[in-house]
């Protein structure tokens, strides 16, 4: 239980797909104008990559690492399919983004022609395929922590393009430095939230103070011992 929350609140804050590794800023810089737009689109990278990720773990764990055939029989033992790793991952995540795109245009007409070009890109989107990838990386080691991490990374891209949504729609109405209107105060603002998100990374860092205070105490304890020793020296003497 422990890890899930740790993975949880990991791929969130720490190693968010935007502000740790940058992946996914076209569309986050490009669909982040409105907030109902911005709540759509992280909305869909959510269900992608909650659907992709568990499903290309599968494929990974049964299908593509060396020996993942076993379950076929001995002879299928040697053979190493991870180079169709790319064109697996993307199969499926393409896949699921044309589901995707049939919902969304069927039950929100709107929502669709607001993201436009941006809904069908999101199976080319970096963040879609990284999230794969990291799970293939990190030897994510259960079906249960790949769905974790495929919600968790889709609602730290979420959060993310969700804030700056936000906050452009505020800057509309600031006196903003001509030379830095449009993307430039969208870049400084965008580098000032990644600061912030990685401020989180003590979270999971509470155990060190403890285990750096133990050796102080065995050096204490020596030193007392070493103080008696030389008292009884000086006495025999």
């Amino acid at each position: 239980m422990i890890e899930h929350i740790e993975l949880f609140f990991k791929s969130i804050f720490i190693d968010n797909m935007v502000f740790a590794v940058f992946l996914g800023m076209c569309s986050y810089l490009a669909v982040s104008k409105k907030v109902a737009t911005a709540v759509g689109l992280g909305a869909a990278v959510i269900f992608v990559l909650a659907i992709t990720v568990p499903l290309n773990w599968l494929l990974d764990q049964y299908l593509l690492q060396p020996g993942a055939l076993v379950w076929l029989g001995p002879e299928f033992a040697e053979y190493d399919l991870s180079f169709l790793s790319f064109i697996m991952f993307i199969a499926t995540i393409a896949t699921m983004v044309q589901l995707v795109e049939i919902v969304v245009e069927k039950f929100s007409p709107s929502l669709y022609n607001s993201l436009g070009i941006f809904l069908p890109l999101i199976a080319v989107n970096c963040a879609i395929l990284g999230g794969s990838l990291f799970m293939q990386s990190r030897e994510i080691e259960t079906l249960g922590l790949a769905v974790n991490y495929g919600i968790s990374s889709g609602i730290g891209w979420f959060l993310a393009i969700l804030a700056i949504a936000a906050i452009r729609e505020k800057i509309r109405y600031s006196n903003v430095p001509a030379p830095l209107r449009g993307l430039g105060i969208t870049f400084i603002v965008t580098g000032l939230m990644g600061i912030g998100f990685l401020s989180f990374g003590g979270m999971l860092t509470g155990g060190d103070e403890e285990t750096k205070e133990e050796p102080k105490e065995v050096v204490a304890e020596t030193t007392e011992i070493e103080t008696e020793v030389d008292n009884q020296i000086k006495i025999v003497n």
